[in-house]
């Protein structure tokens, strides 16, 4: 379990490799994760927008940005939580994974959170460099 917490907000992230959807012999490799998001905070705050940066074990950066997450724009009130489970394709068996969310107060005022930094390895990779 990965976690971080960022004005008050916890990310906690969760991967696991899914065997029966990739396939190594051609070079497709697939994770899912959890992410949790608590608000720890005493505001009520609003997930607006994601961004993730992914990076393969050869260094190939993929950026993905876009509303909320899941289809859902969350609204987190303090000491609700949010959960929800997504993927990731790769072209190598590991890279690791991290990122951000937008979040808004009801005020207006937007601020990022951080998401974990968190290692995708896969049971056919031998050497885990993250």
């Amino acid at each position: 379990m990965y976690e971080e917490t960022t004005n008050g907000i916890k990310v906690s992230v969760h991967p696991f490799y899914l065997d029966d959807q990739s396939d190594p012999d051609s070079g497709h490799y697939v994770w899912a994760y959890q992410v949790r998001i608590e608000n720890l905070g005493g505001e009520t705050v609003q997930l607006r927008n994601r961004h993730w940066r992914i990076v393969d074990a050869a260094g190939r950066v993929q950026e993905v940005r876009g509303a909320g997450v899941v289809g859902e724009q969350p609204i987190l009130n303090p000491g609700e939580s949010y959960e929800y489970t997504s993927g990731t394709p790769l072209p190598t068996p590991s890279g690791i994974m991290g990122g951000s969310y937008e979040m808004e107060r009801q005020g207006g005022e937007r601020f990022d959170i951080a998401i974990p930094t968190f290692s995708l390895d896969s049971p056919a990779e031998t050497v885990r460099l993250h």
